[in-house]
């Protein structure tokens, strides 16, 4: 059975093993053909579905105040730009989760840890963000791992931010694109699933943007066509589960189609 999608989390009974601060984040989704995607995925996860096709997302956002476990936070490294490139999945237990095709960042010692520790696939390159009073800018080019490209992957986002959106405005879409609550890699041959945890976001209208970019054709994908699906959260503190291995026994759920499945 196939977790239905819900604005609020789960109830959590997680042993935590990070805390921090999702800030300042803006989400642009794309829709891609469902086998496009999927054949980039370990076979054992299918693509999560809306409206029958999966969805790419180009998300910046200004991490702030990681903790590891009841630590305190992180000096330096614990606060930083990233620019991730993702996509929606379900595993074989039916849970709902975040794909990560690429996580870039300006701290290469946090590339390296999170590589090592979490099997994330952190890149490293120089960005930053800022902010004018009207437009947000984030930018990033990718030095490390290298692709063997003459043009190296980055991107340059620019934004603003519009009305904040009512519970009525946010609808079953704008849930299964930002209401996740876990997220999965795989880790030496198996896959791993992580719990989040955090409230519910505050949506925002994104009224202008301009996205310059080839992160997302270096993940494999075709590039992005017209305009994408925009939102804006001022964000969120979130906490991240201890990661677990998924079993290998279970039976492969099917493959999802979520067009009515979200709780408002």
């Amino acid at each position: 059975m196939i977790d239905s999608i819900t604005p609020d989390p789960p109830p959590w009974t997680q042993r935590t093993v990070l805390r921090q601060r999702w800030d300042q984040l803006a989400y642009f989704h794309w829709r891609y053909p469902v086998d496009e995607v999927q054949r980039l995925l370990p076979a054992e996860l299918q693509v999560d579905q809306f409206d029958g096709s999966a969805w790419v997302g180009l998300i910046p956002f200004h991490m702030r105040r990681v903790q590891l476990g009841p630590t305190p936070p992180v000096p330096y490294l614990g606060s930083f730009v990233e620019i991730n490139v993702r996509t929606y999945v379900v595993d074989r237990l039916g849970r709902r989760a975040v794909w990560f095709f690429s996580l870039d960042v300006p701290r290469s010692a946090i590339a390296g840890v999170a590589r090592s520790v979490f099997s994330l696939p952190y890149c490293f390159g120089p960005g930053g963000h800022e902010f004018d009073g009207q437009s947000h800018t984030y930018q990033m080019k990718r030095q490390w791992p290298r692709t063997g490209v003459d043009t190296r992957p980055g991107c340059r986002i620019e934004f603003e931010v519009g009305q904040p959106l009512g519970d009525i405005e946010v609808g079953p879409l704008e849930h299964f694109l930002t209401a996740r609550w876990g997220l999965i890699t795989r880790r030496r041959g198996r896959l791993m699933h992580g719990s989040v945890d955090h409230a519910r976001w505050p949506l925002h209208q994104i009224d202008n943007f301009d996205i310059q970019q080839n992160l997302v054709e270096a993940a494999g994908l075709s590039a992005p066509a017209g305009a994408p699906h925009s939102l804006y959260s001022p964000g969120v503190d979130v906490q991240v589960g201890w990661f677990t291995a998924l079993p290998a026994s279970v039976a492969a759920s099917p493959r999802p189609d979520t067009s009515n499945t979200a709780t408002p």
